[in-house]
């Protein structure tokens, strides 16, 4: 008996099957939101009753991973989609700046140095959706550094390429990437969801990104 060959009506239950799996994780999206109220309500009622420090610390961990698992439910949801851009004139320098503010404001980011050029690296830029890569793949090097590592992970940011093809490379190091488990599949590298995403955003502006065991990095074109 020879094996089915594939046709075009084939695709039809695998788009079907795509549209169930991004209702199903609508609907999960919904309940955890659902679920996170509840918990946010018995960590105010434990906060007024002054119940144990263990108790409290619980629900704070609970509602961190409901949290989570809401933020990769977007992401996969968007990871699906194609990336739409709003692009505008912007110094990338910025905007890799106040996205590392907002790391550290949020005590995501408590090891990590950093060394960006000291001239603007204009470019036609999407500065949210830049920012939101920029913070992924920061979040992804640090997680993966372990107490035993000796190098501490930084961030390198300066201008490459020649004058008729300006780019701007940023580079991440110091991480034993390789060592995390859990790895989500792009289209020509190997990453966490989130750290996929980033890629394809980076892509979307026509720059590329290389991961590595030890190193990632991100070129994205300027304009002068």
């Amino acid at each position: 008996m020879k094996p089915a060959v594939a046709t075009a009506k084939d695709k039809n239950p695998l788009e079907d099957l795509g549209r169930a799996t991004l209702q199903i994780v609508h609907d999960l999206k919904n309940q955890l939101n659902g679920l996170k109220l509840y918990a946010t309500f018995l960590r105010k009622r434990l906060e007024r009753e002054d119940r144990s420090p263990e108790e409290r610390e619980t629900i704070l961990k609970l509602i961190a991973g409901l949290d989570r698992a809401a933020r990769d439910m977007t992401a996969l949801v968007r990871y699906s989609r194609p990336v739409e851009l709003r692009r505008h004139r912007a110094d990338l320098r910025k905007i890799i700046i106040d996205a590392s503010s907002v790391l550290s404001a949020d005590h995501s980011v408590t090891s990590l140095s950093s060394e960006i050029e000291s001239e603007p690296l204009y470019g036609e830029f999407d500065s949210s959706a830049l920012s939101e890569a920029f913070q992924a793949i920061t979040e992804e090097v640090v997680s993966s550094i372990s107490s035993r590592d000796v190098d501490h992970p930084s961030v390198h940011v300066r201008r490459s390429g020649s004058l008729k093809s300006a780019e701007a490379l940023v580079e991440w190091s110091g991480a034993r990437l390789t060592s995390r488990s859990h790895r989500f599949p792009s289209s020509n590298s190997y990453g966490t969801l989130h750290t996929a995403l980033a890629a394809r955003i980076i892509e979307a502006h026509g720059g590329r990104v290389e991961f590595g065991a030890n190193i990632i990095r991100a070129w994205l074109p300027l304009s002068e």
